[in-house]
Formats: structure tokens, C-alpha cells, sequence
């Protein structure tokens, strides 16, 4: 998997790590290109060695407990019924999808181990957005309203929506980054377009100010921002002082 650089998720993360009343919000927006090459081939050799890459993996079901249309089959009598296959996928996507949060929680966290029963098909595009957008503006107010908009048109120009699958993590609490102490609440979906050959990882988490964990992760945000700040007014301060030792050559 290799992390594609988006201007755009670049500016939408920087307003999705804050601090709220009592907790730290820290979500961000990645997108992976799913051609293997490399270490990717030789886990994914591994990662098949237990499985056929098209042997279908059975999933948790989704956390709605809802059934998008397109997962209906009829029966003989014509009536709906939901497919047997409605909460499988292959074992080839399932690599992706550990692949992906092996690449995005590297080197502090490993999901190899990770099972097709920790994750989820989800029902719906519809449903998907109004759980994100009730999340965060649960956790921002009225700041999220401004910023969903732009984060949405983003996320359907780099990976277009209407043709992805989306899948979501339920994590392991037991060992990994959504189990730290002071962990609240998070959600974890993955934007999965197949023609694209292309993955939009969606994670965000709030973390209780009680929970030094939070706080600190929250701080090297804001460090790093500052430190980027800092960069450029030392810039513009050489560059000031070039200008003025060139205007005195000049004279």
C-alpha cells in the first residue's frame, strides 16, 4: 500500500485534530493506492498461504444491523431476502484492508493478526455519512457544519463514492490505538474503489482529556504546525535580511 499525497485531506486533518470541552478529537482522511510491489507482494504471498486470494472471508455484520438494496436476493416466491453472501468479502481485500492500517498506525501498531470478524460491510453510502457527520458534529458543533462540505467533495474526487464498497474496522480494544486509555469513542471506514485500484481510509477518535495519551498526540499536532509556522517566519526573516545587505552593496 502507498500513502497518495492530497492537498486537500492535508488541509481537512489539520481541522479534524482539536480539542473539545472535556476531549481531543484526533480523525484524519488518507488515500492508498493498492498496487503491491515490493514487501506488499511478498505479505500478500504469506497472507494467502492460509486461503486462496478469492476465498471468501465471512465479516461481523454491520453495526446498523441494516441491508443496503443491493445485498437482496428474491427467493422462489419472489419475496426479498438477504443474501448469503452479504457479509464476505475476499481474502484479496481483506489483505487491503489490514494493509491499510498497517501502513497508516506504523511502526507503533501491527494489524497482521487481524481477522475478517473485525470488520464490517457496511449497508450503505447514505448511512455511512449520516453516522460520520452525527459523530462529529456531536464532537465539534457548529465548526463541522462549515467543514463538511469541503471534506466530503474531497473524499468523492479522490475516490468517487458512488462506486465504492465501504468497509469498516471494529477494533480489538485489547491491542490497539482504539483501547488506549481515556479512548471514547472512534469509527474506522475504508472507501474501497475497485476500478480505482484505491483505498480512502476515514479514522477519527475522541480521547478523554484524562487520558495523557490524547493530550500528547493532540500537542504534536499542534507542534508540528507550529514548528511549520516557525520555518517560515525564519524564511522570511533571512530573506528580509538578504535584502537589506544587497540594498547596502547597491549604495
Amino acid at each position: 500500500m502507498k500513502l497518495l499525497e492530497n492537498s486537500s485531506f492535508e488541509a481537512i486533518n489539520s481541522q479534524l485534530c482539536i480539542e473539545t470541552g472535556d476531549s481531543n478529537i484526533i480523525g484524519r482522511i488518507e488515500s492508498y493506492s493498492c498496487k503491491m510491489a515490493g514487501d506488499d507482494k511478498h505479505m500478500f504471498k504469506q497472507f494467502c498461504q492460509e486461503g486462496q486470494p478469492h476465498v471468501l472471508e465471512a465479516l461481523s455484520p454491520p453495526q446498523s444491523g441494516a441491508v443496503s438494496p443491493g445485498r437482496l436476493s428474491r427467493s422462489q416466491s419472489g419475496d426479498e431476502v438477504e443474501s448469503p453472501l452479504s457479509d464476505k468479502c475476499c481474502r484479496k481485500t481483506l489483505f487491503y484492508l489490514i494493509a491499510t492500517l498497517n501502513e497508516s498506525f506504523r511502526p507503533d501498531y501491527d494489524f497482521s493478526a487481524a481477522k475478517s470478524h473485525e470488520f464490517s460491510r457496511e449497508p450503505s453510502l447514505n448511512w455511512v455519512l449520516n453516522a460520520v457527520n452525527s459523530s462529529l458534529f456531536s464532537a465539534i458543533g457548529e465548526k463541522f457544519n462549515n467543514l463538511k462540505p469541503e471534506l466530503w467533495t474531497a473524499v468523492d474526487q479522490e475516490i468517487c463514492l458512488q462506486d465504492c464498497d465501504i468497509y469498516s474496522y471494529n477494533p480489538d480494544l485489547d491491542s490497539d490505538p482504539f483501547g488506549e486509555e481515556g479512548s471514547l469513542w472512534s469509527f474506522n471506514y475504508f472507501f474501497y474503489n475497485k476500478k480505482l485500484k484505491r483505498i480512502v481510509f476515514f479514522t477519527c477518535r475522541s480521547v478523554s482529556f484524562l487520558s495523557g495519551y490524547g493530550r500528547n498526540e493532540l500537542d504534536n499536532e499542534l507542534d508540528m504546525e507550529l514548528g511549520d509556522a516557525m520555518d517560515e517566519d525564519e524564511e522570511d526573516l533571512d530573506n528580509f535580511e538578504e535584502d537589506r545587505y544587497q540594498q547596502a552593496v547597491c549604495v
